[in-house]
């Protein structure tokens, strides 16, 4: 059952240490030197606003494989050799958690395809939409883009991002979680 919790809650005073999420994701960008992947989200968590690619990891499936899955399912691309680049741990004060794991690929196969979950998209590495995504996506994907390694922490009320911390991957972060 799921726990509410009570508004403000603050990242550094959440107890993460026994924090088990409701769900484990990905989030695969693929891109090249100067454009990325991105998709309009039409139905599920985040529905109308623009993403990378993603979604829930199946019972045994290891990440990098839902990566794989997930951004076949929801664009008609195949990225190849996505690299983990960090996680992101969510908390929603209605109970609801997530945590993901963020892989970038510079390769890929296949044409691009809507979808009934995902409109794909490509745009150019200076003019991501950050304003038509989620709040935190502005706080770690700019250093994701840049090679770099993180862990973020963020809190949500709805769609509004009460709180959030981002660390470099090498100051506080555990692989990935497999489902």
């Amino acid at each position: 059952m799921r726990q509410c919790l009570p508004e403000p809650t603050f990242v550094k005073t959440y107890p993460w240490n026994t924090w088990t999420p409701v769900d484990t994701a990905v989030l695969c960008f693929v891109r090249s030197r100067t454009h990325i992947w991105l998709i309009h989200k039409k139905r599920g968590l985040g529905h109308g606003k623009v993403n990378g690619p993603g979604g829930r990891i199946h019972r045994g499936e290891r990440a990098v494989d839902a990566a794989i899955r997930e951004t076949i399912e929801e664009t008609g691309i195949a990225p190849i050799d996505p690299v983990e680049h960090g996680r992101l741990d969510f908390v929603f004060t209605d109970g609801y958690s997530l945590s993901a794991t963020v892989y970038v690929a510079f390769r890929w196969s296949g044409l691009p395809i809507e979808t009934d979950e995902a409109r794909p998209f490509s745009c150019a590495l200076r003019s991501i939409p950050y304003r038509r995504m989620w709040a935190d996506d502005e706080f770690w994907l700019p250093a994701v883009l840049a090679g770099k390694k993180v862990h973020g922490r963020f809190i949500f009320s709805g769609d509004k991002m009460l709180d959030y911390q981002v660390r470099d991957r090498a100051a506080s972060y555990s692989p990935s979680v497999s489902a």
